[in-house]
């Protein structure tokens, strides 16, 4: 029994080591390619000059300051900060993936001794914490001097942490999902686009949800995108919410994500047999 329990604590021992090494894998990768961060930098400039200007030609065709709720500066605000937000949770596990699977790759990948889910959990994560120092936290700075304090600093930077975790690990299980439709296409460029523009849209990533018609905003809501974007957004920019409404709102992403992950769990047991049949 005493064997057991030692070989026990060393697998654990193992797998914690496994874990950070993956985790490190994917911050030196990121770090690594510094040209593409520029490029990708120079792209969400250019991306939020052409929302400033359509955003302030939207409110000045209207003779209000303030529509469904949002003045100009709140939107831009919202959509700066989506923009930053989409940088360093977009970790292409799509990408990654579809090209395992083509190149057959994924079939060592499998019988490596850690779960291919948590393979690229962990791989993502070291992407993203890397991202979020680099893009986010710069991006939350500059919004905040440019706007003289627009965004509250307090309690609600706690939620947001929580939120964007939760956010994130809700995107992951997402394009862990559509990752494993490539078991069956063996294309990644077209389903990839498709996730991104859908994702994007209905989370509230290009345009906030207060703007949406009444109709597609209930529906949108009984969708788990809104949790990505729009859940920890929200909780980042108003430090006036009820804490009912914060519990529930975080509770609500909590579901979503038992949802979605069991939902990409399955899909991947299930379809695991692909490979298999293929010989890859």
């Amino acid at each position: 029994m005493k064997t057991m329990k030692k070989t026990g604590k060393q697998y654990n021992k193992i797998n914690l080591r496994a874990y950070g090494a993956l985790m490190r894998s994917g911050i030196m990768e990121t770090l690594q390619f510094r040209a593409s961060a520029i490029v990708m930098l120079f792209g969400n400039i250019v991306y939020l000059v052409v929302i400033y200007n359509l955003w302030k030609a939207i409110y000045a065709s209207v003779d209000t300051p303030v529509v469904n709720g949002m003045t100009f500066n709140d939107t831009m605000i919202y959509l700066v900060l989506a923009s930053a937000q989409f940088t360093f949770m977009e970790a292409r596990l799509v990408w990654l993936m579809g090209w395992s699977i083509q190149d057959g790759d994924i079939v060592v990948q499998l019988l490596r001794p850690i779960s291919y889910e948590m393979y690229n959990l962990f791989y993502i994560i070291g992407q993203n914490m890397c991202s979020f120092v680099a893009t986010f936290i710069p991006t939350f700075i500059i919004v905040e001097i440019v706007t003289h304090g627009a965004i509250p600093i307090g309690v609600n930077i706690l939620y947001y942490l929580i939120a964007v975790l939760i956010g994130s690990l809700i995107n992951f299980a997402v394009d862990f999902f559509v990752g494993t439709i490539c078991l069956y296409t063996q294309s990644i460029w077209g389903i990839n686009i498709m996730k991104e523009i859908l994702v994007t849209f209905l989370s509230g990533a290009t345009v906030p949800l207060a703007f949406f018609p009444e109709t597609l905003h209930k529906i949108v809501m009984f969708l788990p995108f809104h949790a990505i974007y729009n859940t920890p957004l929200t909780l980042l920019i108003h430090d006036d919410l009820p804490i009912e409404q914060i519990a529930d709102m975080i509770l609500t992403q909590f579901v979503w994500l038992v949802i979605v992950l069991v939902i990409a769990k399955v899909f991947w047991r299930a379809s695991e047999r692909v490979i298999t049949v293929n010989g890859g």
